[in-house]
């Protein structure tokens, strides 16, 4: 491998992740939750801080950065379409837009539907996708400002990359997420099996984040309104699938 990906816990159940292109010793941090925690991995791992990738406004993404950056001067990565709500930006990005990290490559998408604004982070070169509040483990984002059609779009844009892709989402919501998930998919065996081995790692204190698409594509519901078992299970056979899906948010909100 010529890159290192580092999951940081923070806070109660966020994440924020180090990308390091090894060729180039360029650092990016996607996400800043709090700064302690990834201050002190720096440090560990005796990197240079290059840039943070901002994925959205919200203060559980964003509230460490001025701390950070006191001890870690990088440039700061974040959504034009965001740029009135997010701390000061060195570079705003919008969909279609590319970032370089040494010899990695970040496509930008734009995600919108948990915010208006919210972005994705694609590295082809690292196989992974910066998801964020987005596309989830075994969820997706509740809709504070977007609509179910808008987020629909961006999962389908999501479902779309390669599927040995790595989905780094932002929080620790797994475990809750799958008990959702069952009661929409009960007969899910791959859900079912993933179900238990989820409790198992929180039990151990293990991360369930990343996850791999494929996975999510066989087991996170907000993937599957196509789904025959899902769309009998909520009546809804002749729907669309952005009918199916705005209900399984709404059944989720509920839940």
């Amino acid at each position: 491998m010529t890159f290192d990906l580092i999951t940081i816990p923070c806070l109660s159940d966020n994440y924020a992740f180090l990308l390091h292109d090894h060729e180039s010793g360029e650092v990016a941090l996607i996400d800043v939750p709090e700064a302690g925690p990834i201050k002190a991995e720096l440090v560990k791992r005796g990197w240079t801080l290059s840039q943070v990738w901002l994925t959205h406004h919200h203060w559980d993404h964003v509230d460490g950065l001025a701390d950070l950056l006191t001890d870690h001067p990088a440039k700061v990565v974040g959504a034009k379409a965001d740029e009135g709500r997010l701390p000061k930006l060195d570079l705003a990005v919008s969909e279609g837009d590319r970032v370089t990290l040494g010899t990695l490559e970040a496509q930008v998408l734009d995600v919108s539907g948990h915010t208006v604004g919210h972005i994705a982070y694609y590295v082809p070169g690292a196989q992974c996708c910066f998801t964020a509040d987005s596309l989830m483990a075994l969820g997706c984002g509740r809709l504070f400002e977007g609509t179910a059609p808008q987020m629909w779009d961006s999962m389908q844009k999501l479902m779309k990359l390669p599927a040995d892709t790595l989905i780094c989402s932002g929080h620790e919501y797994t475990a809750s997420n799958a008990k959702f998930a069952l009661t929409v998919d009960p007969r899910n065996t791959a859900l079912i099996s993933r179900s238990n081995d989820i409790d198992a790692a929180r039990n151990k204190g293990v991360p369930t984040v990343p996850s791999q698409l494929s996975t999510e594509l066989e087991t996170n519901p907000f993937l599957r309104p196509a789904d025959p078992g899902i769309r009998a299970t909520l009546g809804m056979k002749d729907a669309s699938d952005a009918e199916v899906f705005a209900e399984i948010r709404k059944l989720k909100d509920n839940f």
